[in-house]
């Protein structure tokens, strides 16, 4: 049964160019979808632009195609969009990174309501996708290649931004429980209210569950590790006289996730371990938003804040522990001069701790948006900033796109991007060495990308595709040989995107999402944990009725692992479905992994088999 799966599968990846379409959001079965989809303001470009404005390749999940799949965490989400590849040590709070276009994790910068979360403690600084909980989130923008003129450091393979649900008109809520396979329950309710004076909205979220063996099963581990989190949203406005407005946002998760050990000599070095860890996430801003000279002048000044807290713990006896924090203050001025001209600019300051050792960046940046003519959106932007330890990298990018009509459009950008060396690679050294090494030089990146999207006049089928080429210097490595790091490595990433959408009637729809990547370091080895090939075919039954429901396949390939050996491609099927009971109230439930896949994401980590969940929701 896998292998005749398997041979569909790639079947269905061959046929793309016939059911593919925008790298945006997966359409519908009504043009009215892609309408919607195209007139969101996506706040990762700063400009305010709509999707079809951007010029750069982007994704935008939506909450409602979060429900629609039934997707508990953010990372199964984000891996929606075409060119992005997730790898988990084991299911149920496994740590877990998301890579752009091959380039590594740490990367790529993650933003919560347009603060970086990244966490300053881990040695490349990458952000942890285990514990981000959907319940919460209102959209994620994926925006695609270097984009350090637009957030600064860290922005090589791209921008995840994660917008949390704000309040809607009213008082109203919702209220939720599931219970599934492997003892996992999941809850949570939210309240908001919205008015002329000012809204809010309160939210928690709490998953307990007995989990699988993180180390994989069908190596002879039987222990289960478990997997607690709380999460807790709160948004708040106060509109101010002259349109002015005052928002504060906090999101805050505490988890204990049981993990294995390292066992050498097994597959991928892991095996069954009394190990723990508890963990502290919170990601917080102030903002405030005047307009001037008529709304001409939007001004907005911010002060963001994220912080992590992380101890483990091995057979009950603390073995480590990590504090890391940023503090951020924001300017930034948008000028709307006219229909043709719009001008961003600002200053960013941040301060970045880790454990007792602290750094410092300064930003200055520029947006520049003209439109010659009605239909084609150019955009230019330069950015300079200035480094505590490293010194000073100016970046710059420029994007258009061109909207032939309704039914066709042109996209490309160019841009650079740097990364500062984290404070762990500035500070740790062994082996020998008597000081970590003083000559690290900060990772830089240029690419480019164009894409072409395409919608039949029916507004039923679309196609979408993107090349891309990225090449990346400079990249920072850990050598035995000095017992430090270096700058030692270069990767240059070369591929294809293509996404679309069919409607098959009235009820029933079709997307797809289909990504090659060639991505090879200086020497031409394939970058370990890149598969060539990846994509998601999903089909949606929504009917005018009470049930609605979704299939969703999903096709790793084949990956090298950081051994020089091969994990084996995969793919995985995935259903969802949902019964309306009344306005407020609904039944859901979900299976995954439904013909029992056995597969790996990361040599030696287990996945889960066959398993189920059913909740039921309460609006109010």
């Amino acid at each position: 049964m896998n292998i005749a799966i398997t041979a569909i599968a790639r079947l269905a990846l061959c046929a793309v160019p016939v059911v593919t379409l925008s790298g945006t959001a997966s359409a519908q079965d009504e043009p009215q979808a892609r309408e919607g989809i195209d007139t969101i303001v996506v706040t990762a470009t700063r400009l305010g632009q709509t999707a079809t404005e951007t010029g750069s390749s982007l994704s935008i999940i939506t909450a409602e195609e979060i429900e629609e799949l039934g997707l508990i965490y953010a990372l199964d989400a984000v891996a929606q969009a075409p060119g992005v590849t997730i790898n988990q040590n084991g299911a149920f709070g496994g740590n877990a990174s998301v890579r752009i276009r091959g380039a590594g994790s740490e990367q790529t910068v993650v933003l919560i309501d347009g603060i970086p979360v990244n966490d300053p403690t881990s040695p490349g600084g990458g952000f942890n996708f285990a514990r981000l909980d959907t319940e919460n989130i209102e959209r994620i923008e994926v925006l695609k290649g270097p984009q350090s003129t637009l957030w600064g450091t860290d922005a090589i393979g791209g921008i995840v931004s994660i917008a949390t649900k704000s309040p809607g008109e009213g008082f109203g809520g919702e209220a939720f429980a599931e219970y599934g396979s492997f003892d996992t329950l999941r809850g949570g309710a939210s309240v908001s209210n919205a008015g002329d004076g000012g809204d809010f909205r309160l939210a928690a979220v709490t998953v307990s569950s007995d989990g699988i063996s993180k180390a994989d099963e069908e190596n002879g581990n039987g222990e289960e590790d478990s997997y607690d989190s709380l999460t807790l949203s709160a948004k708040a406005g106060l509109n101010l006289p002259g349109e002015a407005r005052l928002s504060a946002d906090v999101l805050r998760t505490d988890a204990e996730t049981e993990f294995d050990s390292f066992v050498f000599g097994a597959q991928g070095n892991v095996g069954d371990g009394d190990e723990l860890s508890e963990t502290e996430e919170t990601a917080a801003n102030v903002s405030l938003t005047v307009p001037l000279i008529d709304g001409r002048l939007d001004n907005l000044f911010l002060v963001g804040y994220s912080d992590i807290k992380r101890e483990n713990f091995r057979g009950g006896v603390p073995s480590f522990d990590a504090d890391g924090e940023r503090l951020l203050y924001r300017y930034q001025g948008t000028l709307n001069a006219n229909e043709r001209h719009r001008l961003a600019f600002g200053a960013e300051h941040e301060e970045t701790t880790a454990n007792d050792d602290e750094t410092s960046i300064d930003g200055l940046f520029a947006l520049y948006e003209l439109r010659p003519v009605g239909d084609l959106t150019i955009t230019a932007g330069l950015r300079y900033d200035d480094h505590e330890r490293f010194g000073s990298e100016t970046t710059n990018r420029l994007a258009s796109a061109w909207n032939l009509s309704d039914n066709l459009s042109f996209r490309a950008s160019w841009g650079e991007g740097f990364k500062a060396p984290t404070i762990f690679q500035t500070t740790f050294f062994c082996c020998g060495a008597t000081e970590p090494n003083a000559e690290l030089k900060a990772e830089t990146s240029e690419a480019f990308d164009a894409g072409v999207e395409w919608l039949s006049s029916d507004g039923r089928f679309q196609l979408g595709a993107t090349v891309f080429r990225q090449e990346t210097e400079n990249l920072i490595d850990f050598d035995f040989a000095i017992g430090g790091y270096l700058n030692i490595a270069k990767v240059e990433s070369t591929g294809l995107e293509l996404s679309g959408a069919l409607a098959l009637g009235d009820t029933l729809s079709l997307s797809l999402d289909y990504a090659y990547i060639d991505a090879e370091d200086g020497d031409g080895n394939a970058l370990p944990r890149i598969p060539e090939h990846s994509g998601d075919l999903t089909l949606s039954y929504a009917p005018a009725g009470p049930f609605s429901g979704a299939v969703l396949l999903r096709y790793n390939g084949s990956e090298t692992n950081t051994d020089a050996t091969t994990l084996d491609s995969w793919l995985r099927v995935d259903l969802t479905g949902r019964y309306t009971l009344s306005e407020s109230l609904e039944v859901y439930g979900r299976i995954e992994n439904l013909f029992d896949e056995d597969y790996q994401q990361i040599l030696g980590y287990g996945t889960p088999g066959l398993s189920a969940s059913l909740g039921i929701r309460l609006r109010y």
